[in-house]
């Protein structure tokens, strides 16, 4: 005869329950500016945890260049009619190479895509460099980021929407009737990408400016009296941004250039007139 087994009934037990902390307040506004008051705390790192740090930065900045890319394939086309409306090329780019179709259009969409990408890479370079920096360096490399950008952006839409069309419009009209005007395409492109990183670079000079007259390098006074020998190297660098050889471009870009330097020397005398470091009795005093 069987015998039946009865198991004794098991009662299910309620899991414990973790401690969940949840924070008191949920922050909702972005971290404050680094007070300059306060003893400045530098994290010591090794050099290979410098090394950890640069890689992860790298692979963000071409994850967002990759991320961007996509975007920018589909803008390259728009892009690529739009130089050649502006370059005069009414029967198309001159190619020289059988690549050179798609090598231009991918070129392009890398370009548009740095651009787009931008910021994140900005924004990493800066978090880099951060730690290594005192509290009133932290506080002012913040405060400057927004206006270079702004200057950035301003010398490339300079360039881009003005400075590039202008001198192209020269040149396509330059003893038309001996020439037959039929730009390559990867000239017209290395012609616009040199006016654009060149003045948007070079339109960063009020920031310059600024920053050495805050360091205590060199004072506002000194810079107007410095202003014939500035002239002089503006023209200099307007050769150099400009990739044509005549007088009427170079003008196109040494005019904002020189106009910045007026403006540079206005922003140091309004808002560096106490460097960094300078005991609070100077300012009384100046």
């Amino acid at each position: 005869m069987a015998r039946q087994i009865r198991l004794p009934a098991l009662k299910p037990k309620a899991p414990s329950r973790l401690p969940v902390k949840l924070p008191a307040k949920i922050p909702t506004r972005l971290p404050a500016l680094p007070n300059p008051d306060e003893p400045d705390v530098f994290e010591e790192m090794t050099l290979l945890e410098h090394m950890e740090e640069l890689r992860d930065r790298i692979i963000k900045s071409v994850i967002a260049i990759g991320i961007a890319f996509v975007a920018a394939i589909f803008l390259a086309g728009p892009m690529l009619k739009r130089l050649q409306a502006e370059s005069g090329a009414v029967g198309g780019f001159d190619v020289v190479s059988p690549t050179d179709p798609i090598t231009i259009y991918f070129k392009i969409a890398l370009y548009i895509a740095i651009g787009l990408a931008l910021p994140v890479l900005l924004w990493q370079m800066v978090g880099f460099l951060m730690p290594g920096l005192t509290r009133k360096e932290k506080r002012f490399l913040i405060l400057s980021m927004p206006f270079v950008i702004i200057l950035f952006l301003v010398g490339v839409a300079y360039a881009f929407f003005f400075a590039a069309p202008r001198a192209l419009q020269f040149l396509a009209s330059f003893m038309s009737d001996i020439y037959e005007w039929s730009p390559e395409g990867q000239e017209v492109i290395s012609f616009y990408l040199t006016l654009m990183v060149g003045l948007g670079v070079a339109f960063e000079l009020p920031i310059v400016m600024f920053i050495l007259a805050k360091l205590g390098v060199v004072t506002p006074k000194k810079m107007a009296g410095f202003r014939k020998y500035a002239v002089i190297a503006l023209l200099v660098l307007s050769a150099v941004i400009t990739p044509s050889t005549d007088p009427i471009n170079m003008m196109v870009v040494f005019v904002p250039l020189y106009l910045l330097y007026e403006a540079g020397i206005w922003v140091s005398k309004i808002f560096a007139k106490t460097p960094i470091g300078a005991p609070a009795v100077r300012a009384e005093g100046s």
